[in-house]
Order: C-alpha cells, then sequence, then structure tokens
C-alpha cells in the first residue's frame, strides 16, 4: 500500500493543522471566555466547539484507519494528534462552556426577577 501522501505534503498538512487549527481553536476559546459570562454568541461558540470537537474525533478515526493500514508515522501522526487535542480539548471543554452560558441565563433570570418586584 502506497503513502496517503508525501513527507512535504505531511510537512504542509502538520503545520497547517498544527498552526491554523491552533490558532482558531485558541480563538474560540478566547471568544468563549469572554462571551460564554455574558451569554452571548451562544450559538456560534457553542456550535464552533462542537464542530472542532467532532472534527478531532474524525481525526482520531482516520488516524486509527491509517495505522490499521500500516500507513508510514507521517500519515497517522498528524491525523493522530490533531484528533487527540481536539477530541479533548474542545469535548472536555465544551460541557464548562455550556455550564457558562446556561448561569448566565441564571442571572439574566434572576435580576428580571428583581426588577419585576
Amino acid at each position: 500500500m502506497t503513502a496517503w501522501w508525501t513527507e512535504t505534503q505531511a510537512a504542509w498538512i502538520g503545520g497547517l493543522g498544527g498552526d491554523g487549527l491552533g490558532a482558531v481553536v485558541g480563538i474560540f476559546g478566547g471568544m468563549a471566555g469572554m462571551l460564554a459570562p455574558r451569554g452571548k454568541c451562544r450559538g456560534l461558540i457553542v456550535g464552533g466547539m462542537t464542530t472542532f470537537a467532532l472534527l478531532g474525533v474524525v481525526s482520531l478515526i482516520a488516524g486509527i484507519i491509517a495505522v490499521v493500514g500500516h500507513q508510514p508515522y507521517m500519515v497517522w501522526y498528524p491525523l493522530m494528534l490533531v484528533g487527540v487535542i481536539l477530541a479533548t480539548v474542545c469535548g472536555c471543554l465544551l460541557p464548562v462552556v455550556k455550564m457558562r452560558y446556561r448561569q448566565a441565563e441564571a442571572r439574566k433570570m434572576d435580576a428580571e426577577g428583581i426588577r419585576r418586584t
């Protein structure tokens, strides 16, 4: 079986995957930290983090398929690395972000109740 990509392509995939996805996920994390306690942009933040977690799971599955298919290190390693990091980080932080949105909604409801009394 031939490799899915060459070493040069693997360097590009690793560089873009690591740098590009890392930057975008970091920006989403920063946005979540600022916006979730305020209850703003819930769909964007939760949807984005869910998408990244699912992308991590897909990448992890592709990496496992590559290992089972006896692909070289340069093929399976970037897939597994991106998959493990995205699935773990975004998957573990997603419940925390959802909790922050619930807390913001509860604060909003409490404030509305105080205003009416």
